[in-house]
């Protein structure tokens, strides 16, 4: 069955097909519609907690006894939560674990405009980024298969366009996730810097795996219409630029902003007269696709102000 749902209420939607059973977050306009109908499933716990670094560390806490978890909040937010957020980076997971935040390119509901892209480059956490609602509920089931199976914390990266718009998505049935054990692990759990400093080792290898992924995955997708002129986007940004271009050029979408691809980047790029970057905010992807030596087009022609 197909119902037309706000992005948020398909990220809900998605924690629920999920399996997720704790939810803690910090209220905070455009992200604050994911918990609040997170809370319409009896089969998850959720909670606002007194801040976002408090939700924080009630979704790890429950992730390393074995649950799925979520926290979720506005961009600024995770500038309160950051802590324990890159701690956990080094940690890993035990049941699956998923950052929700959500940035507002316009600062319609904020005091600036911040790119939380650049949190998921510092704290070496993969970012995914959908464009729509559908994608929003698909990308955090995603995330938590990538969760567990890569052993790292997830962000999923929304913007107020995709929080608040509707589009339709596909139904499914809940999955029922048994907790995960919880083993006592002391150079797992405690990130003193002994142990510290070998699990920096594991982290590393992690983002070189999740680049190989990002090399392969359908969620960096192109879309040829014979055109001459390339197009790299990711997000609400691809949206616009489809409704702008349509057939008028091809597309190299990207569904995972953190790690970027590299090879995907420089063999679509090889084979257009103009390629050019779109992105909301600031030039991550042009700055990654430029370090790669492709010419790209960018902020010289695209704002860095607003939606």
């Amino acid at each position: 069955m197909k119902k037309l749902l706000l992005g948020n209420a398909a990220v809900a939607r998605g924690a629920y097909e999920a399996g997720v059973t704790v939810v803690a977050s910090y209220p905070g306009t455009p992200s604050t519609e994911i918990t609040e109908e997170i809370v319409k499933f009896e089969e998850i716990y959720a909670e606002w907690s007194p801040n976002e670094k408090v939700a924080a560390e009630v979704a790890i806490g429950a992730s390393i006894g074995g649950a799925r978890a979520m926290s979720c909040m506005k961009h600024v937010g995770l500038n309160v939560m950051a802590d324990p957020v890159f701690t956990v980076s080094y940690i890993g997971v035990n049941g699956g674990l998923v950052f929700c935040v959500a940035d507002d390119p316009g600062m319609h509901s904020s005091q600036n405009e911040q790119d939380s892209r650049h949190y998921a480059k510092a704290s070496k956490i993969a970012m995914l980024e959908p464009s729509d609602s559908s994608e929003c509920k698909e990308f955090t089931k995603l995330a938590y298969t990538l969760s567990e199976k890569y052993d790292t914390p997830m962000f999923v990266r929304l913007s107020t366009r995709v929080s608040h718009s509707q589009s339709l998505v596909e139904l499914g049935d809940r999955e029922e996730v048994a907790l995960k054990p919880y083993e006592k692990n002391i150079p797992k759990h405690v990130m003193m810097p002994a142990m510290a400093i070998k699990r920096h080792v594991v982290v590393e290898d992690r983002i070189k795996a999740l680049t190989e992924l990002a090399e392969t995955s359908e969620l960096n997708r192109v879309e040829e219409n014979g055109s001459k002129i390339g197009v790299i986007t990711a997000g609400i940004s691809y949206m616009y630029a489809k409704e702008a271009l349509g057939d008028k050029a091809d597309f190299l979408k990207l569904g995972m902003v953190y790690p970027l691809p590299e090879k995907k980047i420089i063999d679509f790029a090889k084979k257009y007269d103009k390629v050019y970057v779109i992105e909301e905010l600031d030039p991550i992807i042009e700055q990654h696709c430029k370090a790669l030596g492709v010419n790209v087009i960018g902020k010289e022609v695209f704002t860095l102000l607003g939606e």
